[in-house]
């Protein structure tokens, strides 16, 4: 699913990019790209991402190969991120890195990269309300959090690392929560050899985050209704040296 979106994000900016000869053409005047450059880095710097936007699009589609053409689709990327136009901005960030494999900047499109898909996981509503929907599909924040690792595995020096580990805390206490909301599913469900081995697989992954050692009770719960007494007792002993 998330890579038909993309596909169709790639099919847009394809159509954007290539619209830019009848529309934006007309909207933008044909001056030099230095100076046409200028206008849409003064215009990122105001704030005015759309109008940017606009700019260096009209660049990217005149002068694929000029001697701005790298610079133009990290500042897309950039503004795109800013306009909130996430699935644009993925897409240029995965052309970017498949045409500029070894670029000085890459580590600040990984970085990126993990910020739009972050926000790709965000959802507004729960963040309005305050509501806890850690149910909802992670899909993004496991990207965002492969992002991230390769980030600061690649680039352990990048001025990106410290910011990405931060990030990282937060991402594995959500992949943690979702994990738990597995957990209670199958629970209800009596499901409890899949009760198990969830939490099993959360102690592997994510054995420092509260969801886990909430986990561990329904994995309690599990051996003892299999009556599988030794692992039950054995979970026991690590939740009475895990307190909460």
């Amino acid at each position: 699913m998330m890579h038909m979106k993309y596909l169709m994000a790639a099919a847009t900016l394809s159509l954007v990019l290539a619209g830019c000869s009848s529309n934006n053409k007309n909207a933008v005047p044909d001056n030099p790209p230095s100076e046409i450059y200028s206008s849409a880095q003064q215009k990122l710097q105001d704030g005015n991402y759309k109008g940017a936007i606009k700019e260096l699009e009209v660049l990217d589609n005149r002068y694929p190969f000029g001697p701005y053409a790298q610079q133009v689709q990290l500042d897309l990327i950039y503004a795109y991120y800013k306009s909130t136009d996430l699935p644009l901005a993925r897409v240029s960030i995965d052309r970017f890195l498949r045409l500029n494999p070894t670029h000085p900047n890459v580590d600040y499109v990984l970085y990126m990269r993990g910020l739009t898909d972050m926000a790709l996981d965000d959802n507004a509503l729960q963040g309005f309300f305050g509501v806890d929907r850690s149910d909802r599909n992670p899909e993004h924040a496991r990207a965002a959090f492969r992002d991230f690792t390769q980030l600061i595995r690649s680039y352990p020096n990048s001025q990106y690392a410290m910011d990405a580990t931060k990030r990282l805390v937060y991402l594995k206490d959500r992949l943690a929560k979702h994990e738990l909301s597995v957990v209670e599913y199958y629970n209800k469900r009596g499901a409890y050899v899949a009760v198990a081995n969830r939490v099993e697989q959360m102690l592997r992954d994510f054995p420092d985050t509260q969801a886990t050692r909430q986990a561990l009770l329904y994995m309690k719960k599990a051996y003892q209704e299999l009556q599988l007494n030794n692992q039950a007792g054995k979970v026991t002993k690590i939740i009475a040296s895990n307190p909460s």
